[in-house]
């Protein structure tokens, strides 16, 4: 029985490497994963035997082009397909922030994902059929003021999926976007910081306001979000595509 080849973007840390995790403890699964930090992917290695990498910036179209072709040359082809690559950027209302910022956000998030998922499509129908997961964010199902480039483009890889899913759908292809909330680490950690020095609130504060709008008052464990994506890889759902599939505690508002 072939192993299923599976394709994961950013995943040297956080909700990548947790994603990797799952599919490698999982079994039936070969794990490729790429990311900008060649230190994090050989840490990565470390923990996980067998683990494929490769360095890629999701930014740089050409680099995009060549790890691709890698992955699918060292794993035999790909079935699955993860694109967790992404950028926070800044948090300044929209007034204040620069070009160049919106346009950095909007090249890895939302470009470098349609660079990644275009050349992965031909490999993903040779293999007959396959799994893409395009991870978005609540940022892709609420407005948050001060963090409009990161929000514009989860929003747009929502929109991204539910065309691809109807694009693929002739080839047994699914598409699914998982929407994490706020996801314990150092991501969180950051953004809680960035919002306090925006609002001139304590750390505390703002972590507190974080959850306020949850029904569970607490973060979210990236390997949860792990085995949601092992699971939305598996023949078990396999009816299910299209869709955007939040993980976030019950966020009702943000």
């Amino acid at each position: 029985m072939r192993m299923t080849s599976v394709l994961v973007t950013a995943g040297a840390s956080g909700i990548g490497l947790a994603i990797a995790r799952a599919f490698h403890h999982a079994g039936q699964a070969e794990v490729y994963v790429c990311d900008i930090d060649v230190a994090g992917l050989e840490r990565a290695r470390d923990e996980l035997p067998g683990l494929l990498t490769g360095r890629c910036d999701l930014g740089d179209r050409e680099q995009v082009t060549a790890m691709v072709a890698d992955a699918a040359a060292r794993l035999g082809g790909i079935d699955v397909l993860v694109n967790n690559a992404g950028i926070g950027g800044p948090t300044k209302p929209v007034h204040e922030i620069e070009p160049d910022e919106w346009d950095a956000v909007v090249r890895v998030n939302l470009t470098g994902t349609f660079d990644v998922t275009r050349r992965a499509i031909p490999h993903l129908i040779r293999a007959g059929g396959g799994t893409v997961i395009n991870i978005s964010s609540a940022a892709g199902r609420f407005g948050y003021a001060n963090r409009s480039p990161y929000s514009s483009t989860k929003w747009a890889l929502i929109g991204f999926t539910k065309t691809l899913s109807m694009e693929l759908g002739q080839h047994d292809i699914r598409v699914n976007a998982i929407a994490p909330g706020a996801v314990a680490g150092e991501r969180a950690e950051r953004v809680y910081q960035e919002r306090a020095r925006a609002s001139g609130r304590p750390i505390e504060e703002e972590e507190r306001l974080g959850m306020v709008n949850q029904s569970l008052q607490a973060l979210v464990d990236p390997s949860d979000i792990g085995a949601l994506a092992v699971f939305l890889a598996s023949d078990a759902a396999r009816s299910i595509s299209g869709q955007v599939i939040p993980i976030d505690g019950d966020m009702q508002r943000a």
